[in-house]
């Protein structure tokens, strides 16, 4: 039970270490691009598109 509590713990301080180095590397994307990324649907909106402008599903009506 010792052996379980310790991994654990160990597994809570590498995920905050890994969201807390995600949130510094986002903010200084932000910070060169001049504004915040997008998030949620936006976000996913933004990535889909390629290097025409235009998203998956644009592409898909025509």
């Amino acid at each position: 039970m010792e052996d379980e509590r310790k991994s654990s713990k160990a597994g809570e301080r590498a995920a905050e270490g890994l969201r807390e180095a995600a949130s510094n590397e986002e903010a200084k994307n932000e910070s060169k691009m001049g504004h915040d990324l997008a998030k949620g649907a936006d976000r996913f909106e933004e990535r889909s598109k390629s290097s025409d402008g235009k998203s998956a599903g644009e592409k898909q009506k025509t």
